[in-house]
């Protein structure tokens, strides 16, 4: 048994978001039809990294993990007949889902009020860049734009004022964004079967990128205050600050002030700091932060990352290194959690996609099948909806499907 092996889901969006929630929801053993236009989500064959060798050239893995599990079905939406089609899979269906805007839904007759005419139990999905409602709801966003940079989260990264900003990694907001999703359907889910009737629940990108900043944001959303600058050199805490070593790579520290930094001012050997008035309160460390940078700097500068490690372990110091994604690829711990499970591909074999972030004891949920080829199961998915041989026959020559 798998959480949602009973659920079937339509899926109409394009890109990583919505899609890759989509995804989790396969993961959990959901039925995903994939409905694409003519010309497929425009997200297939966007991404080959050069990064690859040779060998593992020839796919889109970066499509694959937030499309595996799914079956496809290509419509022409502008069309009558289309819409009709996709009408009559969410007759049967528990969750539509998409990223259209609000005025495409319309245009597409996928609104809410036009789906739960159709099928009064279904619960209506929408994932949007800002939201559904407001000056601009109309307005198309993605991670970069909507979730790092509209949010504040990019000025909250700077190091000071004049500071550069930062560029986030592909799709680090809308796999973000994608775990709420999966969140509003399941709580929706709940509901319609609670309730007997359908729901209509949504996210966006910007509001989820605002809830990852819940904690800055109790604050600032009361002094309307810009943040102080959060360089190395300004921290208020000394002990949850970032250092490298000697071999150049990092290490990172999450401890309470007051105990900690005497301990680590021992392990390190700055024993002189124990009796140094300057340092002797957190106010006075505040004000000479860039002085307590400088020395734990050259202390650690002695040793490498994992040296340096070994003796933290060893003293109860609560630290991380900070790894290169090369290095989380073949992290024990990560292997132990079955964070790169295996896909089997029928033409490039066996490959490493990534796990979602959930467990559950009593059931095997991870991937189960590569991403679909464009409407490879477009002909399966007509038959099972009821559609005659010569009905799905005269929809291909007519150019409805693919």
């Amino acid at each position: 048994m798998l959480p949602l092996d009973d659920v079937t889901v339509i899926e109409i969006d394009n890109w990583m978001a919505s899609p890759s929630a989509a995804a989790i929801l396969a993961d959990m053993g959901a039925d995903v039809i994939k409905v694409e236009p003519l010309t497929g989500d425009p997200m297939r064959n966007k991404m080959r990294p050069p990064k690859l060798p040779d060998h593992l050239k020839g796919y889109d893995y970066q499509f694959d993990v937030d499309n595996r599990g799914k079956r496809s079905i290509s419509i022409d939406l502008e069309s009558a007949d289309g819409v009709a089609i996709v009408h009559r899979l969410c007759q049967n269906a528990q969750v539509f889902m998409c990223n259209l805007l609000a005025h495409r839904q319309v245009k597409f007759g996928l609104d809410p009020k036009a789906l739960l005419s159709i099928n009064p139990g279904i619960v209506h999905a929408t994932l949007t860049g800002y939201g559904t409602t407001g000056p601009e709801a109309w307005r198309p966003g993605y991670d970069v734009t909507a979730f790092f940079g509209r949010s504040g989260i990019y000025d909250a990264m700077r190091e000071g004022p004049d500071g550069p900003v930062p560029m986030a990694r592909p799709a680090q907001g809308d796999h973000t964004t994608g775990l709420s999703f999966v969140g509003a359907i399941l709580g929706g889910l709940r509901l319609a079967e609670r309730s007997g009737v359908g729901q209509v629940v949504e996210t966006s990108l910007y509001e989820t990128a605002v809830w990852t900043q819940a904690t800055d944001y109790s604050v600032t959303g009361m002094d309307r205050a810009a943040l102080p600058p959060r360089d190395r050199h300004n921290m208020i805490i000394a002990t949850s600050n970032r250092f490298p070593c000697g071999d150049g790579k990092w290490v990172v520290f999450n401890m309470p002030e007051e105990a900690a930094f005497w301990k680590l001012c021992r392990l390190i050997g700055k024993d002189e700091w124990l009796e140094d008035e300057r340092f002797s309160d957190i106010r006075g460390r505040f004000r000479n932060m860039p002085e307590i940078v400088k020395g734990i700097d050259a202390a650690l500068a002695a040793k490498g990352r994992d040296e340096w490690g070994e003796i933290f372990d060893a003293n109860g110091i609560i630290w991380g290194p900070v790894l290169g994604l090369h290095e989380v690829a073949d992290d024990p711990q990560a292997e132990a959690l079955g964070m790169f499970p295996p896909i089997e591909h029928p033409e490039m074999g066996v490959y490493r996609s990534v796990a979602m972030p959930m467990k559950f004891k009593t059931a095997d949920v991870g991937p189960r099948s590569p991403a679909p080829l464009l409407g490879e199961h477009t002909r399966s998915v007509l038959a099972q909806a009821g559609m005659t041989d010569g009905d799905i026959n005269a929809l291909f020559a007519g150019g409805v499907v693919r």
